[in-house]
């Protein structure tokens, strides 16, 4: 998994196990609703399960680690790693509480919520997440500040790295 994620990037591997995991959703709803009609359906909506565990393996189940460790710097990352952590295991007990509910309210329907929120969190991704491979902390923060590093921080990179462009 590190060899991937450092040969692919970061926001390269989470993009694309997002898409995965949205069209297996898709699938697992397309499966559900129509398994009444067409009993091979159960094998599309297994299939769809098996790529939407793949998917998360390959990108928002690890990537979310490596970001949050890149985009902040050493005073910080400690709390922004449990603030994280926090979140994350929030939010699976509150999917985890709540999907039988929800799952009895929506019927065969019930993945088109996670296919959703799952198309917010590509373009989110998409829009706003920027890639962290072989980029220091000061690279990373001038993106998300929209502005490029001053001429001494460029000189400096560029001695840091041997001499080469910044």
């Amino acid at each position: 998994q590190v060899f991937l994620v450092e040969k692919a990037g970061r926001r390269s591997l989470f993009m694309a196990g997002l898409m995965g995991m949205l069209i297996s959703a898709v699938a697992m709803t397309v499966g559900l609703v129509l398994l009444s009609q067409f009993a091979w359906m159960s094998y599309v909506s297994m299939v769809a399960i098996f790529l939407f565990v793949i998917f998360f393996e390959v990108g928002p189940g690890p990537i979310p680690w490596f970001i949050v460790a890149e985009l902040f710097s050493q005073g910080p990352r400690p709390a922004a790693i449990a603030v994280a952590g926090f979140c994350n295991w929030a939010c699976n007990f509150i999917v985890g509480m709540c999907f039988q509910y929800i799952a009895d309210l929506c019927g065969p329907y019930v993945f088109a919520i996670f296919a959703a929120l799952l198309l917010g969190f590509f373009l989110f991704a998409y829009f706003k997440v920027p890639e962290t491979k072989g980029k220091s902390f000061e690279e990373i923060a001038a993106v998300f500040r929209r502005k490029k590093l001053p001429a001494k921080a460029m000189t400096e990179l560029a001695n840091l790295r041997g001499g080469e462009e910044a």
